[in-house]
């Protein structure tokens, strides 16, 4: 999670435009992103001798629609905004497949799920304005497309061989957007190297380890830990980018961090029905 929220920092800081010109634009920095992290991850398939995984080509569209909608959604949303619509996108997608698979929460589970739900809008909703409906309708794809690929990656045998293959998969994709909108592109220094830290290390190892924990968790239970990454990404900024810690900020990190302790609880109960550790299809 503290990938994800990484992401969220390093995309808004590449792409902001509130004070000065963007580092980058959102093509070249999506294109940037995918190539870097199917870089690294290269890199480190050829350290191994276990073979590649076999192509996904249904989690390399996901993926590649979640880079592209997330990167131009943030040109036209506040952060807040973004958040809310990201994570409510993401939450209805996971939980609608949980549900159908049989998977159940108890009653804690459930009161866990409200009451971080109940601390992500303490979080954006003081400072939610109403969204552009060009960047709302991207950021609900990049949602939409986000949770998708968390339950493709629900059981996979090998989270790092997958995700190498699914990066691969999803570079022609991104080079593809990135000449589409060359007429538009713009980077500086900065922006290329932001693109390259969020492909590299909170992109692509982030993935991995992402991957690698699904085959632990429910989809409702998926769901409900990614309610952490606003407050991670709101927590981030007030280390890194001279941000206040509010008193509406300690109230939503209490309420999101105890409500995930109370579905992870659950879960080690034995309360969570059946449909763990089963592919999507």
């Amino acid at each position: 999670m503290a990938a994800f929220a990484a992401n969220s920092l390093l995309c808004r800081a590449a792409l902001s435009d509130t004070l000065r010109a963007a580092h980058i634009d959102p093509a070249s920095f999506g294109a940037i992103r995918v190539t870097s992290g199917a870089l690294v991850l290269a890199c480190a398939m050829r350290l191994r001798s276990r073979p590649a995984a076999a192509p996904d080509w249904r989690a390399a569209v996901m993926l590649f629609a979640y880079v592209a909608a997330f990167s131009f959604a943030y040109l036209t949303l506040p952060a807040g905004t973004g958040a809310l619509i990201l994570f409510g996108a993401v939450q209805l997608t996971m939980f609608a497949a949980g549900l159908a698979r049989g998977e159940r929460f108890a009653l804690a589970g459930w009161a866990g799920l409200a009451l971080a739900a109940a601390g992500l809008v303490v979080l954006v909703l003081p400072g939610v304005a109403a969204p552009p409906p060009g960047g709302a309708a991207l950021m609900a794809v990049a949602g939409a497309a986000w949770g998708a690929y968390s339950l493709r990656g629900r059981g996979v045998p090998d989270p790092l061989a997958a995700t190498a293959s699914n990066f691969l998969l999803a570079l022609p994709l991104a080079l593809l957007l990135g000449a589409v909108f060359v007429a538009r592109a713009h980077a500086d220094v900065a922006g290329v190297l932001l693109a390259i830290a969020s492909g590299a290390l909170t992109s692509g190892l982030g993935y991995v380890i992402w991957y690698a924990a699904l085959r632990g968790l429910s989809a409702l239970q998926a769901a409900s830990v990614q309610l952490s990454v606003p407050v991670i990404a709101a927590c981030g900024g007030t280390l890194w980018l001279d941000e206040a810690f509010t008193p509406r900020l300690a109230v939503a990190v209490v309420a999101i961090l105890g409500g995930i302790a109370l579905v992870l609880t659950d879960r080690a109960r034995g309360r969570i029905g059946p449909g763990t550790g089963h592919r999507a299809s």
